[in-house]
């Protein structure tokens, strides 16, 4: 599997037999480059331009892809996807609305996509998720989780890799997410005050590590 990030909550995930975007965004809106993208799923976890803009996606090969943007279990080209309704606040929803968390099984790994997650859930909903290999959670606060509140809920996830997303940095358009911490402000808590980047995450089941590891990707 191979998980590229596109910016702000957007990824490309490659298996060896799909390729998924989740929630592309707008690029005048975000203030970042959305190359046009093929891809064999999308999916959305709200209805906000920076989280559900599919202009600058192509189906592979001329195909259709297939747009997810509601709770529920779905399967295409060999990976499993499920949908868990949550909220983009912390008054269920009344002040934002709701959120989808997307769960992608393929080749023996799980990848939890938390989208605009506004509220750490509680055990009972995340024992629904299950086991998570990696998980992409919002990290810069005000809009979403916190660094606090994301580090909360790695604890109670316990994966394998984290990979921050939906936070602040220079090349963000700073009148609409201003307000956006900086990436620092969660990896430092791990004792990462100035994480190197990567490219691009590349794994198998097998390399799948006991200690948890927080990987930063390039923008």
């Amino acid at each position: 599997m191979e998980i590229k990030y596109l910016g702000h909550s957007s990824f490309l995930i490659k298996t060896k037999t799909a390729r998924i975007v989740t929630d592309p965004f707008d690029p005048e809106m975000v203030g970042l480059k959305f190359p046009k993208t093929e891809a064999d799923v999308v999916t959305i976890s709200h209805s906000h331009k920076d989280h559900n803009f599919t202009k600058n996606i192509v189906g592979v090969g001329g195909a259709i892809p297939l747009m997810i943007d509601m709770p529920g279990e779905f399967e295409k080209l060999g990976v499993r996807m499920f949908g868990f309704q949550s909220f983009h606040d912390k008054v269920k929803g009344a002040e934002r609305g709701e959120n989808i968390m997307y769960k992608f099984e393929a080749e023996g790994i799980s990848v939890l996509h938390c989208g605009d997650l506004g509220v750490v859930p509680e055990e009972n909903f995340l024992e629904l998720i299950g086991e998570v290999d990696i998980l992409m959670v919002p990290v810069g606060g005000n809009y979403s989780l916190s660094a606090d509140e994301a580090i909360d809920l790695v604890k109670k996830i316990e994966p394998s890799i984290v990979i921050p997303m939906h936070y602040n940095s220079e090349k963000l358009n700073q009148t609409n997410f201003g307000k956006l911490t900086p990436v620092s402000e969660f990896t430092k808590k791990f004792g990462l005050d100035n994480p190197v980047t990567e490219p691009k995450l590349v794994y198998k089941k097998e390399e799948l590590e006991a200690e948890m590891r927080v990987v930063v990707l390039e923008i």
